[in-house]
């Protein structure tokens, strides 16, 4: 009979614990919290102290029960949700509902769910923390204060229904700023002059106009660049100066929550929702055949890098045994103090680098196996030696202009041989893998034709998954446990819309966030939020009085409401009028807003019911039938384009569709990336896939070389804009 009943938050977990802890445990799921403040009211008794008013949540009451005679039954009870402040406030909160006494030690935690994790966690039980309980009931406290001080607010001067939280509001408002900054984007011609030449042997080389004289070469319109190009004629070219430098590339630390986040996004284009799902699946734990189940990963919310010792022994180990000695750095990496972080817990890696992705892939779901092998491929990598690469930069003299040329090569991989980082504002390599003709200083080449192109500085991009939890963590704003609910929340709240992968404030988002902002400066301000956050690490230490916090935010806060009330005029959102007739009263139909974006509604509501998506014509032919491409949304909110003329024509197609026809087979062609200005289209056509490459926003048309002064149209080098699969 079991003597030691464990609580843990998920069946997952319980399924895991339950097959290595053996007969002499039970092992129980709370399904998360069972206590919390209610929603019908306030539910914080504010003349005594904040003091919360926690009640057992809808449809609790039956695990509850469960737990309490499971408890009745055993000698001892441990408590071991997740290792953060939410799972210390569960814990809590189970103590309290059976009655466990206050200072016993029924607390145990654990970074990863193994056997020998676990079992020595149960053997250092401790009392529950208190300070990580004061802090955690602070933050819901006032987050409950700014919501129901707020949001009545907003339903009697916008619009019923809405809602303000403290975080996510200032989230909205980067996303709203950022709008701003794009629609108030000038953007400014300047060119590029490249010169295709030619040494003794090997293939042709490009450099790029570096320096004019002693000054940084700029081209600020086709009238300059033709000044140069006068000026070049018949100038000789000869390479001036040829630097090499071998420089050591270090890899990325392991991941924390955040950078988790990003790259998962920019990789397998997760969202940070679907990679938090799947990271825990992976580390709650899975059945691994013969080996039962076990936790893929540590535990996955941490701002951390620090890694257990142990692991970097085994790291060398694996190392040693798969790659040789060579690629083992002289000390094991130790993790860079890098600003304010909590450091509760070490970075995110596998349990065990031995179970490789490809061994337990036949266990795992696609999701399961592509986020584990980006966990496991990171980890690894931050343990090997750096890489080193040989760059090579070229300059070549025609008269006073000086062209520069540059290449790299990979003189030995290290940990690039495993993985390399994802960037967001580049493409991955730069002029890695780009092998340069041999040359020597003073060898003359031959101009082949000139590659001028037309450019437009671009406005700063959008918030993408990535970016927006990027610029949440080096703002201070939330915690790693709080980047996917922040996402997540602000498109269910139907302040952004995500459009291209990208954020884009809706109209209310828009009005919502100015007026916060006129009122409630303090808080959509950044820097005051990020202050909160220190304020509820500082509760954590014991450095600071949860309830001084809350007082000395409330009692102004309130005034400002009281103010606020008084000043701000009734908003009305007027609803756009279309052509369009509803179809079963004859009104002409209004745009709303929804959950998922724009739709067409009867105004005549509620005594007609009517609705319809709204579409938007893109003048692009259907290549199925004689309609066109329209714009949608699916029912879960994703945009997509379909033909006009459905459900006679089921076409749909979910990359943007281009105008621009393919140059090969006259087909179709939609829009697959866009990096640095440039887009990637792609011919939907299976048998023709191909593919082309220009810059954003231009009429697609290829720029030939202008052919060099004294030679034949002929002899000109066509750059490479098109390829096939």
């Amino acid at each position: 009979m079991a003597s030691t009943l464990v609580i843990v938050e998920s069946p997952a977990k319980a399924r895991s614990l339950s097959k290595f802890l053996g007969k002499k445990y039970t092992v129980k799921a709370s399904l998360g919290h069972v206590r919390d403040l209610p929603k019908s009211e306030l539910g914080v008794k504010i003349k005594e102290n904040f003091q919360p008013k926690y009640i057992t949540i809808r449809g609790k009451g039956e695990i509850i029960k469960e737990l309490k005679n499971a408890a009745k039954k055993v000698e001892k009870v441990y408590l071991a949700p997740d290792p953060d402040r939410e799972g210390e406030a569960i814990a809590w909160h189970l103590m309290d509902v059976l009655q466990i006494e206050k200072d016993r030690p029924c607390r145990i935690e654990f970074n990863e769910i193994t056997k020998q994790a676990v079992q020595k966690a149960i053997k250092n039980p401790r009392p529950i923390d208190a300070n990580r309980v004061n802090s955690q009931q602070a933050r819901r406290i006032l987050d409950r204060l700014v919501g129901y001080s707020l949001s009545p607010l907003l339903w009697q001067k916008v619009k019923k229904g809405l809602s303000a939280g403290r975080v996510q509001s200032v989230a909205v408002r980067l996303i709203c700023d950022r709008e701003e900054e794009i629609q108030a984007f000038v953007p400014e011609e300047y060119w590029t002059l490249t010169a295709i030449l030619q040494g003794k042997k090997g293939r042709p080389l490009e450099a790029r106009l570096f320096k004019i004289g002693e000054e940084k070469a700029e081209i600020p319109d086709r009238t300059r660049l033709e000044e140069i190009l006068k000026e070049l004629t018949g100038a000789a070219f000869q390479v001036s100066k040829i630097s090499r430098q071998e420089k050591a590339r270090q890899p990325a630390p392991p991941f924390t929550t955040s950078t988790l986040q990003q790259e998962a996004y920019r990789k397998l284009n997760f969202t940070a929702r679907r990679t938090m799902a799947v990271a825990q699946q992976l580390y709650e734990g899975l059945d691994l055949g013969e080996e039962g189940p076990v936790g893929l990963v540590t535990y996955i919310r941490t701002d951390s890098t620090r890694v257990a010792d142990s692991a970097q022994a085994e790291a060398r180990s694996y190392i040693q045994e798969r790659f040789g000695p060579e690629y083992i750095p002289a000390e094991p990496r130790k993790a860079a103090p890098r600003g304010k972080i909590q450091d509760a817990h070490e970075a995110i890696r596998p349990t065990s680098l031995y179970r490789e992705p490809e061994t337990v892939k036949k266990y795992l779901t696609q999701d399961q196996y592509r986020l584990y092998k980006l966990i496991w491929s990171r980890f690894l990598a931050g343990q090997m030696g750096p890489a080193l690469i040989e760059t090579t930069s070229v300059d070549i003299a025609a008269g006073k202009y000086t062209f520069r040329a540059a290449g790299s090569v990979v003189r030995f991989p290290g940990f690039m041989r495993v993985y390399t980082e994802s960037r967001d504002d580049s493409a991955e390599g730069g002029e890695e893998g780009r092998v340069l003709p041999e040359l020597r200083e003073g060898d003359r080449l031959t101009l082949k034709a000139y590659d001028p192109r037309q450019h437009f500085t671009q406005p700063p991009p959008r918030y993408t998954d990535a970016t927006l939890v990027k610029t949440l963590e080096e703002k201070g704003i939330g915690r790693p446990s709080t980047y996917a609910p922040i996402v997540e929340t602000i498109q269910k709240r139907g302040y952004v819309v995500r459009e291209n992968r990208q954020f884009v404030p809706t109209e209310l988002g828009i009005i919502v966030v100015n007026l916060l902002k006129k009122h409630f400066p303090d808080i959509i301000d950044v820097e005051f939020t990020a202050t909160v956050e220190e304020k509820l690490d500082r509760i954590e230490e014991g450095e600071l009085d949860w309830m001084q916090m809350l007082a000395e935010f409330y009692y102004p806060f309130q005034e400002t409401v009281a103010r606020a009330g008084e000043e701000i005029r009734k908003i009305e959102l007027a609803d756009e009028v279309t052509g369009e007739i509803c179809e079963e009263c004859g009104r002409r139909m209004v745009i709303k807003m929804g959950r998922y974006g724009k739709f067409l509604a009867c105004p005549g509501f509620p005594e007609c019911h009517f609705t319809k998506p709204l579409v938007t014509s893109t003048g692009i032919p259907c290549p199925q039938c004689p309609g066109e491409l329209v714009e949608r949304r699916s029912k879960k909110g994703r945009r997509f384009h379909g033909c006009s003329r459905y459900p006679e024509c089921d076409f749909v197609v979910f990359d943007p569709p281009s105008r621009e026809a393919c140059p090969e087979c006259g087909g179709l062609m939609v829009v697959k990336g866009r990096r640095d200005g440039v887009e990637r289209l792609k011919c939907i056509n299976e048998n023709c896939g191909f593919q082309l490459e220009k810059e954003a926003g231009d009429n697609g048309e290829a720029r030939e070389p202008l052919p060099a002064a004294g030679h034949h149209p002929g002899e000109t080098i066509q750059p490479k804009i098109g390829v096939r699969d």
